[in-house]
Formats: structure tokens, sequence, C-alpha cells
């Protein structure tokens, strides 16, 4: 399944293939690190406003896919907060992975990554700085980077296809 997280409220975008589509319905509250995603409810988030089982929707992804507006090298605040919330996906225990400490995976699915950020004038240095993102967020997730794309409008990504 394809898991698509999205700031667009109008997504147009055409998906093949099974897919859950992540978007702004209503507000989302923020991650207060109480670990109860860990500790209590595991894999679930503990606060209850629609989107406490993004963690679980990650588990049975084998793409992840974030569309959004790049944000200084990043993704929107809205698209940052869910993955934020998705901390659950991961396991509280930790591992070395590529010399370095990350957090165990928690499922068995390998996510690959894509991002798709839109935004005018988004300068070279806000593009490495993406790229640096994603390879970060595919390592923590145990994952891997697909592809990464930028565009100058939300427009343009009417003629892809995910």
């Amino acid at each position: 399944m394809k898991l698509i997280i999205t700031d667009l409220v109008n997504f147009n975008i055409p998906v093949e293939g099974e897919h859950k589509i992540i978007r702004h319905q209503g507000d989302i509250r923020n991650c207060v690190g109480c670990f109860g995603c860990w500790t209590r409810t595991p894999g679930r988030c503990v606060i209850h406003d629609g989107y406490e089982n993004t963690g679980i929707d990650m588990s049975k992804c084998t793409e992840l896919i974030l569309v959004s507006r790049c944000y200084y090298g990043s993704v929107s605040p809205f698209v940052k907060t869910v993955q934020d919330r998705a901390i659950s996906y991961i396991h509280p225990d930790f591992v070395i992975r590529k010399g370095e400490m990350h957090h165990k995976r928690r499922y068995d699915n390998v996510i690959s990554l894509s991002a798709h950020f839109y935004g005018e004038n988004i300068t070279d240095a806000e593009k490495k700085t993406a790229r640096k993102i994603m390879e970060a967020n595919a390592d923590n997730y145990d994952g891997l980077v697909k592809d990464i794309y930028f565009y100058r409008s939300a427009e343009e990504l009417e003629g892809i296809s995910l």
C-alpha cells in the first residue's frame, strides 16, 4: 500500500494501486513526547484527534509519499506534525545501523520514501537540505529513499501520477 501524507487540501493527483491519503481534516495536535505510543498503546498515539493511527498506517505501507510545500528545505508544518505523530512506527529500543544509533523497527515492512516538494523559487541549498532530511528520515524508518522531486507550484503536481 502507498501511504500519502499531503498538505494539499484539494488533492487531485491520480494514485495507482492500493493507497491511503492523510491530509488536513480538522485540527491536528502536536506530539507531546509522552511515549504513550511506545508504552501504553504500542503503535498507536494516545492523542485522539483523527491522526492517532498514522504509525499503524505506516506499518501497512511499502511506500511513504510526502507531498508538501517546501519550507526551507523541509516539509510543511502539517506534514511534519503528522510525521512526528507517527513515531509509534518505530520501537523505543535502539540498534546500530550504518555506524549510527537508531530506533529499532517495530514492524517487518520496509518503507521506500518519496517526496514531492512544491514552491516558488526553491533554491539549490533547499533542495540539498531536503535530500539530506529525506535520507535521514529513511534511515530513521530503516527504509530507503526512492525519489525526490521539486515543482514550481502545486498546479504542476496535477500532471503526475503516484
